[in-house]
């Protein structure tokens, strides 16, 4: 990298069993126990997201500029992995066909003006996630069995165990009432009796949860990031109860989901 280059944005992307995934830290160097091992065997790449430097700043530019600005540093210097150059278009047919990317781990697509210069602290991407509708079972619930606030959900995997696969948005109070109809306190002993849940990213803080009788099904929209143990790594948002449907029909823990 030249002297006096500066990047924003950006992410680094691990490739697990030849598929992409940002954000695995077990996966990244410096991490856990054998960090050389985890690098040789889940590499990371850095994507580049835009250019504000080079010898002087281009913050000024509008993006097509820096985009450019962008391309020919890779091209003139050779850069090549770790370091990568996220692919860019203004053409739909090619953003649409790239949204049928999500069996190689595909999150979505980002958006920018073109005439766009750079503003400090300002978020101008736009995101849009692709979304899968699929099922899961409910194993707990935040708040109380009258109101529930959020959901925690589980999948039995191919040895029967009700393994957690992710938590819901803020449900909406409609969503709240329908769900308190069919809330029951376990009746024997629970699969997650015993485990503790995290209130979220980058705390250390146990999540206060109510364990459920795990016979509710629910129809949902996940994006389809997983982290390295298999659960979604985006918050779930709840669509309906199935009452039609069993446990027993919901996917198994670590399958595919259904299409967009």
């Amino acid at each position: 990298m030249p002297a006096g280059t500066g990047l924003d944005g950006g992410e680094l992307v691990v490739r697990e069993s030849g598929l992409r995934s940002s954000g695995s830290s077990s996966a990244l160097p410096g991490a856990g126990p054998e960090p050389p091992k985890a690098a040789r065997q889940w590499p990371a790449h850095y994507v580049i997201f835009d250019l504000l430097h080079a010898g002087t700043s281009l913050t000024d530019w509008p993006y097509t500029r820096r985009r450019a600005g962008l391309e020919a540093l890779f091209a003139d210097h050779g850069l090549q992995a770790p370091l990568t150059l996220y692919p860019s278009t203004t053409d739909p047919a090619t953003a649409r066909g790239w949204l049928e990317w999500k069996a190689a781990g595909l999150e979505g697509l980002c958006f920018k003006r073109l005439d766009e210069p750079y503003v400090r602290g300002a978020r101008s991407w736009r995101k849009y996630k692709v979304r899968a509708t699929t099922e899961a079972v409910v194993g707990a619930v935040t708040g109380s069995l009258a109101a529930p606030r959020t959901v925690l959900f589980g999948r039995y995997d191919a040895a029967g165990r009700l393994q957690y696969t992710g938590r819901s948005t803020t449900l909406s109070q409609a969503a709240g009432r329908a769900l308190a109809d069919l809330l029951v306190s376990p009746t024997g002993a629970h699969p997650w009796q015993g485990l503790t849940f995290s209130a979220g990213w980058g705390t250390q803080r146990a999540l206060d949860v109510l364990l459920v009788e795990p016979d509710v099904v629910m129809e949902v929209a996940v994006g389809v990031a997983r982290d390295s143990a298999g659960r979604w790594r985006h918050p779930v948002r709840p669509h309906r109860i199935r009452t039609d449907i069993d446990v027993t029909q919901v996917p198994l823990f670590g399958k595919d989901d259904a299409s967009p």
